[in-house]
């Protein structure tokens, strides 16, 4: 029984994390989005004082923090039919906010290593 459910345990896990490669997109996917791709939108779920500080909101990005998104999420009722990739400063919030979104019918992905990665990309792009 304990060894039944060991491997449950690994299959669920296993299966979080191909979803997880399937609900996400690198920074160079993002990039090429922004550049290529005006069919989806941009959720920025970090605090008001994050987006107007150092690591600035992207141009075109909707704020709605992750704190608000409960009560919040319908204002994003009339993009159901487009893609919504969520962004934070590093992934953990905008991967919860990601699957809250999901589990709410929109097609929703979050970017992998947020703003930051975002940033560091730009700015050894700019070298």
């Amino acid at each position: 029984m304990k060894n039944l459910i060991f491997i449950t345990i690994i299959l669920v896990n296993n299966l979080s994390l191909a979803q997880q490669m399937n609900l996400s997109l690198s920074i160079e996917e993002l990039l090429d989005k922004l550049k290529n791709d005006k069919n989806f939108i941009l959720l920025d779920v970090r605090t008001t004082s994050e987006v107007n500080g150092q690591l600035k909101m992207i141009d075109g990005a909707i704020n709605i923090p992750i704190q608000e998104l409960v009560d919040r999420y319908v204002e994003l009722n009339k993009f159901k039919d487009k893609e919504i990739i969520v962004i934070c400063r590093t992934q953990n919030r905008s991967s919860a906010a990601n699957e809250f979104l999901n589990s709410k019918g929109f097609k929703a992905k979050f970017v992998k290593g947020g703003m930051i990665e975002y940033y560091s990309k730009i700015n050894s792009q700019a070298r």
